[in-house]
């Protein structure tokens, strides 16, 4: 009986001293728990905002999300380029290049010119109104128009019309029209000349099989939109050939009407027309132009090329 009761007395003793710390409610460890729980619940924290599987699952949302807007871009770009018959997807001409005007720079070798057409003038060379203003203060008026000139020698290939005397003739009479309109300097007209490199680019354009006649189209590097049915593009299966310049064309157009559109478009006019230059002396533009394409084009659908250049 008495080991009995010494038995019953010892465990009486120990399930009273360690019962209360049993689940961690023991007042000794209630410090350390809480501490423990604060850590374990940064813990997460810490390991969400670094762990490698977030961040994979985030960055293929954003890739997808981007070839998704890409994919939109190039599919309305070829919708432009397919329906828009009288200006294929002409294309910007890079920054101008800064160009003295003569004063400072009175050579005509000085002018800064390139075979891609895009080098331009100093400046926008203020507006018309300005031009007329300044001629006004000075006591002069502004230039009129000396008319058209140049020839070319009207050739083919693959079937392809190249340049024609009327093709130039009118590409400068209306430049030349444009330029004393809006008070500018003309250009002599025996500085129109026929550029048989830009035109070998047309050509090489022209010659494309694809029906869609916007399919290489562009300035130097451009890419086929789409490939023949071998999978194959016609850009990287023909390498191109000729200058760059420039660029218009479309169904029904003319030496005047591409002539118009470099106007009208603010790149092509300061690479071109370059209203900032206030001296045309030395000063040659450069033109081609090509009639029809590959497979069975119209004659009607021209491509054009020009640029700005020293005689």
């Amino acid at each position: 009986m008495k080991r009995f009761a010494l038995l019953t007395t010892v465990l009486t003793a120990v399930l009273t001293l360690v019962l209360p710390f049993i689940g961690g409610s023991g007042p000794s460890l209630t410090g350390a728990v809480s501490s423990a729980s604060a850590a374990d619940s940064a813990a997460p924290r810490y390991a969400s905002s670094l762990a490698p599987a977030a961040t994979a699952a985030v960055a293929p949302v954003t890739v997808v999300t981007n070839e998704v807007l890409i994919a939109k871009a190039q599919a309305a770009t070829v919708a432009y380029l397919k329906s828009d018959s009288e200006h294929l997807g002409q294309k910007p001409v890079p920054i101008p290049v800064v160009v003295a005007p003569p004063a400072a720079q009175p050579s005509a070798s000085g002018h800064r010119t390139s075979r891609g057409g895009s080098s331009a003038g100093s400046s926008s060379g203020g507006s018309t109104a300005d031009r007329r203003a300044a001629a006004a203060a000075a006591g002069t008026s502004c230039p009129g128009s000396a008319g058209g000139g140049g020839s070319a020698p009207g050739g083919s290939e693959s079937g392809i019309g190249g340049t024609t005397s009327g093709d130039i003739q009118s590409f400068s009479a209306t430049l030349n029209a444009i330029r004393a309109a809006n008070c500018l300097q003309p250009i002599a007209p025996g500085n129109f000349r026929y550029d048989s490199c830009m035109e070998q680019r047309l050509y090489w354009m022209a010659e494309d099989p694809s029906t869609n006649p916007g399919n290489t189209w562009g300035h130097s590097g451009v890419r086929s939109l789409a490939p023949d049915a071998n999978g194959v593009y016609y850009s990287d299966a023909v390498p191109a050939k000729g200058c760059d310049g420039n660029l218009a064309g479309g169904s029904g157009n003319s030496g005047a009407t591409v002539a118009q559109k470099w106007w009208d478009s603010l790149a092509h006019r300061a690479s071109l027309y370059r209203p900032g230059v206030a001296s045309t002396s030395g000063v040659c533009i450069y033109f081609a132009m090509t009639h029809g394409g590959v497979p069975g084009e119209s004659g009607g659908f021209t491509r054009a090329a020009a640029r700005w250049g020293g005689c």
